[in-house]
């Protein structure tokens, strides 16, 4: 992966440096059909030096085409991380690449099952039709769905606790 946010630590200033801009979403090397990036990544964060550590704290934005895991169906969504935070204890190179690590806050911000009705604004087909067959399943018997024969089956054992 090549370095996107590279930083030289002589541009950082006894009170800080301020940082706003886009880096390509291609850092992140993602293959998996579920996430698909469509834009840059923005950012806007604050580096800084204390002692012998460095810092960066901030928020980092994306936006995302994603897969539903229930009905298969694209939809888009903004992942946005306003506590990016990471520390480096700074041991000679006077540079600090930012990049592994904004990718890492972002894969473990994405959703590991999306759902396209989590706005609360839409309906997922699938999860409508799911929710259509149990209740249809629940109308037909006063008890709740057994869902297999092997539940009657062991339903008719007469097993006598030991005296």
């Amino acid at each position: 992966m090549n370095p996107v946010l590279l930083i030289h630590l002589n541009q950082i200033h006894e009170d800080g440096l301020h940082l706003e801009g886009e880096v390509p979403s291609e850092i992140l090397d993602l293959e998996d059909p579920l996430y698909r990036p469509t834009g840059p990544i923005q950012y806007s964060l604050d580096l800084g030096i204390s002692g012998h550590s460095f810092f960066a704290t901030g928020s980092l934005s994306l936006d995302f085409t994603l897969e539903c895991v229930v009905c298969l169906r694209d939809f888009q969504r903004r992942l946005r991380l306003d506590e990016f935070a990471m520390q480096l204890d700074l041991t000679g190179p006077e540079t600090v690449d930012l990049t592994p690590y904004v990718r890492e806050d972002i894969l473990l911000a994405l959703p590991t099952h999306p759902h396209c009705d989590w706005d609360g604004k839409s309906v997922c087909p699938g999860a409508a039709a799911i929710l259509s067959k149990t209740e249809q399943e629940s109308r037909g018997s006063s008890v709740a769905p057994s869902g297999s024969a092997a539940w009657d089956a062991l339903n008719k054992l007469n097993i006598q606790p030991d005296p």
